[in-house]
């Protein structure tokens, strides 16, 4: 079922979303940094090999199709090929709902649905920072261009925490915001959220997905620790004189 992105407290089912989140205010602002961040185009669907909700007699794992593209990776590498998958019935106990999981043959990133890309090895970029937190920057080389993401956003509390890649700083963050610039060129605000719950901003890929020579991303922003959201972003998309647009979104849900 493909609907437009919503707030996770006002539907608690598993949701694909083509998103169209905008700066309420249609008026452009003053600075020139704070761009409104732009609607997709709705050409393109995304999924992740997980577990997805019934509700009624719709899914969205019946958007998959054997036509879409498996984004996975191999040997270190990553590359586009038809998306290879069996789909199994199973149960939520938690919601009490019956469910479909998608069980990809690779070690899949993301599946894609769009006719717009092609099968192939994808130039990538190494991530060095997978978390940028506020007042941090990551900056990165492609082509010819030098990129830097910025985030901006107000720190409400930090702690050191234990994850599976060791220990790591934790932020209590509101307000997040995350820019993208090339060069000399102007910031463009492409991706904000007003508060996470035990959850931030990851990025998950960098590279050269539309293989236009520029480079597109992949990041999960779970809102909440009940969920898990991944947003793709296709340079190929933007508008003139901007660098990336979000193409599609998917958010999970798996509360009880």
């Amino acid at each position: 079922m493909i609907i437009s992105c919503q707030d996770k407290k006002q539907e608690t089912k598993n949701k694909i979303i083509h998103p169209q989140e905008q700066i309420q205010s249609n008026k452009k602002s003053t600075d020139p940094k704070l761009d409104p961040v732009e609607e997709t185009t709705g050409t393109f669907s995304i999924l992740l090999p997980k577990e997805y909700r019934d509700f009624g007699k719709e899914n969205e794992v019946n958007e998959l199709a054997k036509d879409w593209l498996d984004l996975y990776q191999k040997d270190g590498k990553y590359y586009f090929g038809r998306a290879d998958y069996t789909i199994t019935r199973g149960y939520s106990e938690c919601s009490g709902d019956s469910t479909k999981v998608i069980n990809s043959k690779n070690n899949t990133l993301l599946l894609i649905g769009s006719s717009r890309l092609t099968q192939g090895e994808i130039k990538t970029v190494k991530i060095v920072k997978n978390k940028i937190w506020p007042k941090e920057k990551l900056k990165f080389h492609f082509g010819n261009e030098d990129y830097t993401l910025r985030a901006e956003g107000k720190v409400l509390s930090s702690e050191k925490v234990h994850t599976d890649e060791g220990e790591e700083l934790y932020q209590n963050v509101k307000d997040y915001k995350l820019y993208i610039s090339a060069n000399n060129s102007q910031e463009t605000l492409f991706l904000e959220e007003e508060s996470f719950n035990d959850t931030f901003v990851e990025l998950l890929f960098i590279g050269d997905m539309d293989k236009d020579g520029k480079p597109d991303f992949i990041f999960g922003a779970n809102r909440d620790y009940e969920e898990e959201r991944v947003i793709l972003y296709l340079s190929s998309q933007a508008k003139k004189g901007k660098l990336i647009k979000k193409a599609a979104e998917v958010a999970i849900q798996f509360d009880c």
